[in-house]
């Protein structure tokens, strides 16, 4: 009985701060203190500096000889590729409309790990678990981007932009922050400690920042249209997306941390970026925002449940 509430509370002490946060941001913006204004300016602030300032002085700070596993971002990365077939092979049974398909597909496989991702892993593994999370992140997010560049421009019309594709993963801060570790990292070069404590104070901002900006953006105002797509795209990426990806991780042999990230970043909710993307390229926004909508709220229950699963059973 003991150990069973022990797993419990290890799987709440996951989910239940990044649920108080999100309401937190839900009831400020509701009462006005935060508006679009802030959630704009703060959401920059976050992908632009203090999400790479993370992710730079975690990942400079490793020893990428001893303590990275570069076989686990290779096999995530093949997973995504794989589920991501399947999905365009499984979707038209339920979804005749091809452009439809294509907005519920990307909901289905593209998460938002920097965010959320991040957070639940933080959360369960301490500050240990930038080393291995990291660099799944830099690496899965390229591959988000590509395919959701190559599956909407499939299904909305017009031709996937390789040239633009690659401008946009050159530019990107957390790509650009990750590479730039990996060469402090590599060749020994080190900032002055000053600046990795004033570096500190940015990434220490990241997480609670975000969450709130994430929880104030959320509309539950679309949700009375579209919901029998949005419904299936929330369980391929609540539930078909994390089993496949955490039992396939299982069956190559990960345990502990490595499967913990493999499990906390694939049952992330849909990233917010897809409903952006979907609303430049003229699809169905409304079905996008329902799908994020959907998949935050929930991913904090499938996530304890997943967690409290894995935990029983010692293996993560």
């Amino acid at each position: 009985m003991n150990n069973f509430l022990d797993v419990l509370t290890f799987s709440f002490s996951i989910t239940m701060p990044i649920f108080l946060i999100l309401a937190l941001g839900i009831i400020l913006y509701r009462i006005q203190i935060i508006n679009d204004n802030f959630i704009d300016t703060a959401s920059k602030l976050v992908f632009n500096v203090t999400l790479p300032a993370l992710l730079f002085i975690s990942i400079s700070k490793t020893d990428l000889t001893s303590d990275t596993d570069f076989s686990l971002v290779i096999y995530a990365m093949v997973a995504v590729i794989v589920t991501y077939i399947i999905l365009e092979l499984l979707m038209p049974i339920w979804i005749s409309d091809k452009a439809e398909r294509a907005v519920l597909i990307q909901g289905a496989f593209r998460s938002n790990m920097g965010i959320i991702g991040l957070a639940y892993c933080v959360n369960a593994y301490g500050s240990d678990v930038y080393a291995v999370a990291s660099i799944y992140l830099g690496g899965v997010t390229v591959l988000f981007n590509i395919l959701s560049v190559i599956g909407l421009s499939r299904g909305l019309g017009g031709n996937a932009n390789i040239k633009g594709i690659l401008k946009g993963i050159a530019k990107n801060p957390l790509i650009i922050a990750i590479i730039a570790a990996f060469a402090s990292s590599i060749t020994g070069l080190s900032l002055p400690t000053t600046l990795y404590k004033a570096g500190d104070y940015f990434a220490q901002m990241t997480l609670p920042l975000a969450l709130l900006c994430a929880g104030a953006s959320l509309s539950f105002r679309s949700l009375k249209t579209e919901m029998l797509g949005a419904i299936i795209a929330s369980v391929g990426k609540l539930i078909f997306i994390p089993i496949i990806l955490t039992f396939g991780g299982y069956l190559f042999g990960y345990r502990g941390m490595e499967l913990g990230v493999l499990f906390l970043m694939s049952s992330a909710p849909t990233a917010s970026a897809s409903y952006i993307m979907v609303r430049a390229m003229n699809g169905n926004s409304t079905l996008a925002a329902n799908i994020i909508v959907i998949t935050t709220i929930v991913s904090l229950i499938t996530t304890s449940i997943g967690v409290t699963v894995l935990r029983s059973l010692d293996l993560i």
